[in-house]
């Protein structure tokens, strides 16, 4: 199965602890950590991912949401909603 780099991003206020996580690392909330390198506020993260669909979200100071920035989302069972990536 092909895989590929993907660099996922989010802004907010610098000084914030954010992670990713989703069906890709079994939504392991703390294995992930986004890095905030200029200290601007935008994080990010590359995860080498398989091909396929898979839903994530960022955890942001312990409070899990979807990417603000990714219209692609899907219902969980949660009763709100995560965001999905297709990687081709």
């Amino acid at each position: 199965m092909a895989r590929r780099w993907i660099r996922l991003k989010y802004q907010d206020a610098p000084g914030r602890k954010v992670f990713v996580a989703g069906s890709f690392n079994q939504w392991r909330p703390d294995e992930i950590e986004m890095v905030d390198a200029l200290g601007d506020g935008v994080y990010t993260a590359r995860v080498l991912l398989p091909t396929g669909r898979h839903e994530y979200k960022f955890i942001v100071d312990g409070a899990w949401i979807a990417d603000p920035a990714n219209p692609e989302t899907a219902p969980n069972d949660k009763g709100s909603i995560n965001s999905v990536l297709l990687i081709e």
